[in-house]
């Protein structure tokens, strides 16, 4: 469903989705963190091209919409079975009745300025006991030439994160994700300073990193990581 005649245009300044939708170990990690709250009616805010619902697509859901305000990108997302759908805009576009079980920003809510009056729009299309499910990059002073290029406002940590979420959503899970690759991220913003990066760089971080990341994070208690993974859970 499009609602195009209702959102202003929206063109997206980034240019790393291609780039990105090539990790997989780094999405098949997040994705099993991610899991155990994705279920039932799912909102994807921000869902680009589709690369994230298509490593996503085998989670039991009973539909699944993309919410995308670029209309270039929306038009990029393969169709993918009749319980999934696009819509064009953002969450002001949609209606007061839509009720969602799981409400996704994978790597969406550093785009938006006012991230507390998303969070509260989040918290307003929930089920009760639905879940808002929130991947970020992490760390303002990683904040690099990379960050501004694609859009970011801000880079998260646990504090700044946790005061987004409205009154009325009950944290349940708040971890850092990446130990290994949060080294990568502090030497390239001391040295490299690169506003985008490789596609060699891309695939070295996520076959040789993100393993290593997956052994090290727990021995951390989810402490370290260039990426933070935040969830709440709506009051019943």
């Amino acid at each position: 469903m499009s609602r195009a005649a209702e959102t202003p245009a929206f063109e997206y300044v980034g240019g790393e989705l291609a780039l990105f939708e090539k990790a997989v170990h780094w999405k098949r990690y997040w994705r099993n963190e991610a899991e155990p709250f994705i279920a039932g009616d799912v909102l994807e805010v921000g869902a680009g091209i589709g690369a994230n619902t298509r490593s996503l697509a085998s989670l039991l859901h009973r539909s699944w919409t993309c919410l995308e305000p670029d209309a270039a990108l929306a038009a990029k997302i393969p169709p993918m079975g009749p319980e999934y759908s696009t819509r064009l805009g953002t969450t002001d576009d949609l209606d007061a009745s839509d009720r969602f079980d799981s409400i996704l920003y994978i790597d969406v809510l550093e785009h938006i300025e006012d991230d507390r009056g998303e969070m509260a729009r989040a918290a307003a299309h929930l089920k009760p006991g639905g879940y808002v499910i929130v991947l970020s990059p992490a760390h303002q002073f990683l904040y690099a030439p990379f960050d501004h290029a694609i859009g970011h406002f801000r880079r998260y940590s646990r504090s700044t994160l946790r005061d987004a979420a409205p009154p009325g959503l009950r944290e349940t899970k708040l971890v850092y994700l990446d130990s290994v690759g949060l080294l990568a991220s502090a030497a390239n913003r001391m040295l490299l300073r690169q506003s985008m990066p490789t596609q060699n760089q891309i695939l070295a971080w996520d076959r040789l990193m993100i393993p290593v990341s997956r052994v090290l994070d727990p021995l951390f208690f989810g402490n370290a990581g260039k990426s933070i993974l935040g969830v709440w859970q709506r009051e019943r």
